[in-house]
C-alpha cells in the first residue's frame, strides 16, 4: 500500500490470477479511499491504555429488500475441533512431499502439539485439504510462534504467507529447496519418516 504524493491516490497492491502476480488498484475518482490487510500481515501494537478516541453514533437503516448477501448455509470443517490456520499460535503444514495420505500424521503431530493443520496450494488443488487450510499469497497469512513446513518446497506465494513466523522449522528432501532459506531449523530427509519420529518423541516426553 502506498501513496501517490502528487495526485494523492491510493495505490493498493494485492495479488491476482491467482497469486502469479500483483496488481496495482488505482481509485481515481471516489472518495474517501481506503485499503484494509489480511490479518497477521503485520504485528499487532501492544495495548495503550492512556489513549482516548471518542465514538460517534450513526443512525443506519438498511432495506432488506435491498441487501443482495445472505447467508444461506454454515458449513464446519471437516476436522472437528481444529483452530484455524491463522488463530493458532503453532502451525503444522504438508506439501507434496507428504504425499495424498500425509495428512494423518500432520494431525496426530498438531494435537500433540495443540497446534492447526496447514498446506501448501497443490494439495488444495488436489483435493487433499480444504481452501481455509491453504497457507500463502492466495491462501492465509500467518504468523505463528511456531511453523513447521513438512514437505513443502517454498515457492515464492508460500513464503510471503509465513514469513511473520516466529519460528520455522522446515522438513525437505531436496538440501537446495527455497524453504532453507526462509528457516530457522532445516532438516533434510523424508517428512514421512521424520513426523513420525517426532509424534514418538513428543509422547515419551508427555
Amino acid at each position: 500500500m502506498d501513496v501517490d504524493v502528487p495526485t494523492r491516490k491510493l495505490l493498493q497492491t494485492r495479488p491476482a490470477f491467482g497469486g502469479n502476480v500483483m496488481a496495482d488498484i488505482i481509485c481515481p475518482n471516489t472518495r474517501p479511499q481506503m485499503a484494509t490487510v489480511r490479518p497477521n500481515v503485520m504485528p499487532r501494537l501492544k495495548p495503550d491504555p492512556g489513549r482516548k478516541c471518542s465514538a460517534v453514533k450513526v443512525d443506519l437503516k438498511l432495506d432488506a429488500r435491498k441487501t443482495r448477501t445472505k447467508v444461506l448455509e454454515t458449513i464446519k470443517s471437516a476436522r472437528t475441533g481444529a483452530k484455524g490456520v491463522e488463530e493458532s499460535d503453532v502451525v503444522v503444514s504438508g506439501g507434496r512431499g507428504v504425499g495424498d495420505d500425509g495428512f494423518a500424521m500432520l494431525d496426530e503431530l498438531a494435537k500433540l502439539l495443540n497446534a492447526a493443520v496447514g498446506c501448501s496450494r497443490p494439495m488444495v488443488e488436489k483435493g487433499c485439504m480444504p481452501k481455509a487450510a491453504q497457507v500463502g499469497q492466495s491462501g492465509k497469512t500467518i504468523s505463528p510462534t511456531l511453523y513447521i513446513a513438512a514437505g513443502i518446497s517454498g515457492c515464492i506465494q508460500h513464503e510471503v504467507g509465513i514469513r511473520s513466523s516466529k519460528v520455522i522449522v522446515a522438513i525437505n528432501t531436496d538440501p537446495s529447496a527455497p524453504i532453507f532459506n526462509l528457516a530457522d531449523f532445516g532438516i533434510v530427509g523424508d517428512a514421512k519418516a521424520i513426523i513420525p519420529l517426532l509424534v514418538k518423541a513428543l509422547r515419551e516426553k508427555a
